[in-house]
C-alpha cells in the first residue's frame, strides 16, 4: 500500500447559501458605486487518508439558526449535511471541523457533527465571550455572533472535542496549518493546506474579494473590509500574511464569499443552483 504524504490533501468548495442584493460597500471599504451582488456562502471539505475535515461548516436554517438567515437577509439555502451527502460524507464521518471564526455562517451546523473535534483560536472564543457579557448597547459588535453556537462551542469543551489554538500553527492536522489572522473578528484565522497541486489558502473572512489584496485599480493597495469588529490596521496586516503566504498567486485563494463563485475551478456538482467546486 502506498504511503500518504501530508500534501494529499482533496480539497473542496461547497457552496450552500446566498444573500440578495448584498451591497458591495456592506462588505468592502470604498465600493460605494459598485452596487450589490448575490453573495455566495461555502464552507471547504478537506480529505486524506484517516482524516475528514471541515474548514468552517456553514449553519443550519432552524431555530436560532433561521432566525439569524432572515436577519441578514439569505433566502437562498440548502443543508450544508446534504451537500456533504453528495460527496459521500456523513455527519459522523467528520473527524474534525477548523473554524476560521464565530459568526454564525461559517459555525452554526457543529452540532451535526457529534465526533468532529472543534479547532478555534482561543482568543476568537474568549472575546466573544466578553462581547456577550458586555452591557446591550455594545450590541453592535456582536450581532453576527449567535450565542447558540457559542454554547455548542463550550457543549464541545465538556465532552472533550475542543482544541483552543493560540497562534499559528504549523501541521495542526497533517499538511494543514493555521494563521492568526485577526482583524474582521479578535481572533479569526485563516488556513493552510498542502495538496498535491500545491499550498492553497482559505481565507475565511480575512477577504471577501480579490480587490481587497489587489486594490480597486489592481495597483496593489489593501483595502479595508467594512464589516469588521477589529482594527483596518489589523485587518491589512493579515491581508498582508495571506498576500505573503500566496506569494502574489491569487489562483491559490479561496474566498469563502466569492461573488464570482469560484472560476477557474471543475464544478463537480450543481444541487438546486449550489456548487461543490473542486479545489485541488
Amino acid at each position: 500500500m502506498q504511503k500518504s504524504t501530508a500534501s494529499d490533501w482533496e480539497v473542496h468548495v461547497i457552496e450552500y447559501a446566498r444573500s440578495k442584493d448584498q451591497p458591495l460597500a456592506s462588505l468592502i471599504q470604498g465600493a460605494l458605486d459598485d452596487g450589490a451582488v448575490d453573495l455566495p456562502f461555502s464552507f471547504v471539505l478537506a480529505r486524506r487518508q484517516g482524516l475528514t475535515v471541515l474548514i468552517d461548516s456553514g449553519f443550519m436554517r432552524e431555530g436560532s439558526g433561521a432566525a439569524m438567515s432572515e436577519k441578514f437577509g439569505i433566502p437562498q439555502w440548502i443543508s450544508p449535511i446534504r451537500m456533504l451527502a453528495e460527496l459521500g460524507v456523513a455527519p459522523e464521518d467528520v473527524t474534525d471541523i477548523v473554524l476560521s471564526h464565530a459568526h454564525f455562517d461559517h459555525m452554526g451546523s457543529i452540532g451535526k457533527f457529534p465526533k468532529a473535534t472543534i479547532h478555534i483560536q482561543k482568543s476568537e472564543v474568549l472575546s466573544w465571550y466578553e462581547l456577550l457579557a458586555m452591557p446591550a448597547r455594545f450590541g453592535a459588535l456582536t450581532e453576527i455572533i449567535n450565542p447558540d453556537d457559542m454554547r455548542r462551542v463550550f457543549d464541545a469543551s465538556v465532552e472533550h472535542r475542543l482544541n483552543l489554538v493560540d497562534g499559528d500553527v504549523d501541521d495542526l492536522l497533517p499538511g494543514l496549518d493555521v494563521r492568526l489572522g485577526k482583524g474582521h473578528t479578535p481572533g479569526q484565522q485563516f488556513i493552510v493546506v498542502s495538496t498535491p497541486s500545491g499550498r492553497i489558502v482559505v481565507s475565511g473572512d480575512c477577504v471577501y474579494a480579490k480587490r481587497n489584496l489587489r486594490g480597486p485599480n489592481n495597483d496593489g493597495t489593501y483595502v479595508p473590509l467594512s464589516n469588521a469588529v477589529g482594527s483596518a490596521w489589523d485587518q491589512l496586516v493579515t491581508m498582508d500574511r495571506i498576500d505573503r503566504e500566496l506569494d502574489g498567486d491569487l489562483s491559490r485563494l479561496i474566498i469563502l464569499h466569492d461573488s464570482e463563485r469560484w472560476p477557474g475551478r471543475p464544478v463537480v456538482a450543481e444541487i438546486d443552483g449550489f456548487r461543490i467546486v473542486r479545489a485541488s
